[in-house]
């Protein structure tokens, strides 16, 4: 099996650099244009690089992420997140190969209180979102054997998150205020990178298994418990800190402006996936303990 890997340098690609090896032949590309094209803005590069290849799965973890910065630079956003994956998905389906692909929970407007189901009607409240749901729809219309991961709250020990900025801030600062209202699943890239392979290995015995699903760890937390569990966690490990768990303050979202607005309810219902592929997800503690502990013995 020939594995094409786009986005390898990414905090997901990184990891889906070990999970893959061992399934076959791994190609994994970040950004450069050199032999081979992994930038997503050059979408005749792309295209040539596939068909040179010639993969049976494309695996795309390449993405345009800065959620505030996409509200300036929409062109941008969509050319990466939505025109490269329709490519992707059209090359795929000239090959007959798999494209699996990674979209978010920016998707959905965030209202209610429910994890939403795959089959929950879209409606993202920004640039970011909608260019991830256009790049959704481009896959689905190119009629390709694919799979498309909704994650969120995506973290690793390895790349920028928001796991990095607590405890960078918590050295530096006296005080330190985290929104408490939205909530959602902090989700490992390793998990998201073990589970890609899992159901990759199976991809050969599930022809119908084509579609969406939703791929976070299991529970749920607010960005304010998410950082609190990280402080916890840092201080038991005897990690030196200006701001200890007991102090952090939680703030609404109106008392932290962006420029895009983000969804209050970002829980995504998994059953889909465990169900297709035989999965238990694990509680979201476990593996954010395990990167904690990386990144704080580093």
């Amino acid at each position: 099996m020939k594995i094409l890997l786009l986005g390898k340098s990414g905090q997901v690609g990184w990891e889906l650099q070990r999970s893959l090896a061992p399934l076959g032949e791994l190609i994994a590309l970040n950004s450069s244009r050199e032999e081979l094209c992994g930038d997503l803005t050059d979408l005749s590069g792309i295209q040539t690089t596939i068909r040179k290849i010639a993969p049976d799965i494309i695996v795309n973890a390449a993405a345009y992420t800065a959620v505030d910065k996409a509200e300036s630079e929409s062109e941008l956003a969509y050319i990466i997140n939505a025109e490269a994956p329709g490519i992707l998905a059209q090359e795929a389906k000239q090959l007959n190969a798999w494209l699996i692909h990674y979209s978010t929970d920016y998707v959905f407007d965030g209202n209610g209180d429910q994890p939403y189901l795959e089959t929950d009607i879209p409606n993202p409240n920004n640039i970011y979102g909608k260019s991830k749901l256009t790049g959704e729809n481009n896959i689905v219309a190119a009629g390709c054997s694919h799979l498309i991961f909704r994650t969120s709250w995506v973290y690793a020990a390895h790349g920028n998150n928001f796991m990095k900025t607590i405890l960078r801030l918590a050295q530096q600062r006296d005080q330190l205020s985290v929104v408490d209202d939205q909530i959602g699943s902090p989700t490992g890239a390793e998990l998201v990178a073990d589970i890609t392979a899992h159901v990759s290995r199976t991809l050969k015995y599930q022809s119908t298994a084509s579609g969406i699903y939703h791929l976070v760890a299991k529970g749920e937390t607010s960005w304010y418990g998410f950082a609190k569990f990280i402080l916890q966690q840092a201080h038991n490990a005897n990690f030196s800190l200006k701001v200890q768990s007991d102090v952090l303050s939680p703030i609404p979202s109106s008392a932290f402006p962006l420029p895009a607005k983000r969804p209050l309810n970002s829980r995504l219902n998994t059953s889909r996936l465990e169900k297709t592929f035989e999965l238990h997800l694990p509680e979201w503690e476990t593996s954010a303990a395990r990167t904690l502990s990386e990144i704080l013995n580093k």
